[in-house]
C-alpha cells in the first residue's frame, strides 16, 4: 500500500496555515520542534562537563544511557532517570545551570520562523503550552524567554523538598504520556499540537490541526498516512 505524502508546507505557507487558524489553545513539543537537538541529553554532558554531577551520579548515568542507546532502557524510563539523577541538589543550583546551559547552547539554535509563528500567536491571543520528556528546569528555564509561562510547561518532575531535588517522579511526559498530560491540564483536544517525533504521535493525534515539524523519518511516514502537514524550518543563516 501505497500513502500519498503529507502536504510539505513552506514558510510562507506555514505560519499563512497556522495564524489563519485563529488558535485558542497552541501545544509545541521542545526539542527538534523549536530547535534542532536534544536539551535533555545537551543538559545531562554539560552537567557532567561542570561538574554539577558527581562522579558515581556520573558513572551510573553514562552507564544508563548507554544501555539506552542499546535498546535496553526503554524512553520513558532514561527521561524519568535523568531529572531524577539529581536527587540531592538544591533546585535553584540546578535551576541556575540549567539557565546558563539554556542560555549559552540552546537559545542562539532556535528556529527562528518556530519563533516567529509562536511569538504571533501569543499576540493573537492563543494559550500557548509547551510539553517535553526534558526535565522541568532546562524547559521553565528556556521557555522564559518565549513568554511560555511555567505554568503551562508539562516537562518530566521530580517532587523538591524544602528546596532540596529527590527521587521520586511526579511525571515523565512523553509518548501516550504526553497526551495524558495534556488531558490532566484540561487540554483534552487542543487546537493545534506542533511535534518532530514518534514520541509526540498521541498528542498529535488528539489535536484539531496537527502540524509535523522537522519529523524524524518514523514521523514523517506516520504522517504520509494520515495527511498531517509537514513543516522543515530552516536554521538560522548565522549558525
Amino acid at each position: 500500500m501505497t500513502c500519498d505524502p503529507s502536504p510539505q508546507l513552506s514558510q510562507h505557507d506555514f505560519l499563512l496555515t497556522v495564524l489563519d487558524a485563529k488558535l485558542t489553545t497552541a501545544v509545541f513539543d521542545f526539542d527538534g520542534t523549536l530547535w534542532p537537538g536534544d536539551a535533555g541529553s545537551g543538559f545531562m554532558n554539560w552537567s557532567i562537563d561542570t561538574g554539577l554531577l558527581s562522579p558515581v551520579a556520573t558513572a551510573h548515568l553514562r552507564s544508563r544511557h548507554e544501555a539506552y542507546h542499546r535498546g535496553e532502557v526503554g524512553e520513558i524510563t532514561i527521561c524519568g532517570e535523568m531529572t531524577q539523577i539529581y536527587q540531592g541538589l538544591t533546585e535553584s543550583a540546578v535551576r541556575a545551570s540549567a539557565a546558563t546551559y539554556f542560555r549559552r547552547h540552546v537559545q542562539p539554535r532556535f528556529f527562528p520562523s518556530m519563533v516567529q509563528v509562536l511569538r504571533n500567536l501569543q499576540q493573537q491571543g492563543t494559550e500557548v503550552w509547551a510539553v517535553s520528556s526534558t526535565n522541568a528546569w532546562v524547559i521553565e528555564e528556556g521557555v522564559r524567554e518565549l513568554g511560555i509561562l511555567s505554568a503551562r510547561v508539562l516537562a518530566a518532575a521530580v517532587v523538591v523538598q524544602n528546596g532540596t531535588i529527590t527521587d521520586e517522579l511526579i511525571h515523565v511526559p512523553s509518548d501516550e504520556g504526553k497526551a495524558e498530560a495534556l488531558q490532566r491540564a484540561g487540554l483534552a483536544r487542543p487546537d493545534a499540537v506542533f511535534g518532530n517525533s514518534v514520541h509526540d504521535i498521541h498528542m498529535l493525534q488528539i489535536a484539531r490541526l496537527p502540524f509535523a515539524v522537522n519529523p524524524s523519518p518514523e514521523l514523517a511516514a506516520y504522517s504520509a498516512q494520515h495527511g498531517w502537514p509537514v513543516y522543515y524550518p530552516a536554521i538560522s543563516p548565522e549558525l
